[in-house]
């Protein structure tokens, strides 16, 4: 007994005889695959050859420095808060005295850390940081085979004093005109 009244209607076609030898498919086979020889690759030999990457490219992180090397970085949290991947952990500390050449501001974070895994690299730290403190530049952010070498610390995040990095082109010509005004020189 059927649920309803419709009935099926099976067509059984009969295979011609070149079907049947599945010449025509075999054919078609090898011409795609022959037409796929004669295209450009699509792989690149990744260590000799690089790809060109993008002006808004996002990779690792770092912390910037200021101009005598102090940290700028003031552990305010507003990257932590404004991750919406939670990768960011920080705990503050107060500076003490003699530790003014390696902070810029009487608070600084003690431990900074950005779990790599979690992160999804969209810039709202870069973006919420007061202090131009932190920025996310054009370098990969290493691999490898354990879960925990992807916390990174201070030690990896700060950039060295006798190595900066330049992150003139993460920042807008909007941004750089609104730096030249004094009237809104905070950071300074």
């Amino acid at each position: 007994m059927n649920l309803t009244n419709r009935s099926v209607v099976v067509v059984k076609k009969e295979m011609t005889f070149l079907e049947k030898l599945y010449l025509p498919a075999i054919l078609g086979g090898m011409w795609i695959t022959i037409r796929h020889l004669f295209k450009k690759k699509a792989t690149v030999n990744y260590p000799e050859e690089k790809r060109p990457m993008s002006k808004t490219f996002r990779g690792h992180h770092v912390l910037k420095l200021d101009e005598q090397g102090r940290e700028r970085c003031t552990a305010c949290g507003l990257c932590a808060v404004a991750c919406p991947a939670e990768a960011i952990t920080m705990v503050s500390a107060e500076r003490k005295p003699g530790e003014e050449h390696l902070y810029r501001e009487e608070k600084y974070a003690s431990v900074y850390e950005i779990n790599m895994l979690r992160c999804i690299f969209c810039g709202d730290c870069e973006e919420a940081c007061p202090k131009e403190a932190i920025f996310l530049t054009d370098r990969l952010v290493d691999a490898d085979y354990k879960r925990g070498t992807f916390v990174y610390g201070k030690d990896k995040l700060t950039e060295k004093p006798d190595k900066p990095i330049d992150v003139s082109p993460r920042q807008t010509k909007e941004v750089l005109e609104f730096k030249k005004n004094k009237k809104f020189a905070h950071n300074n």
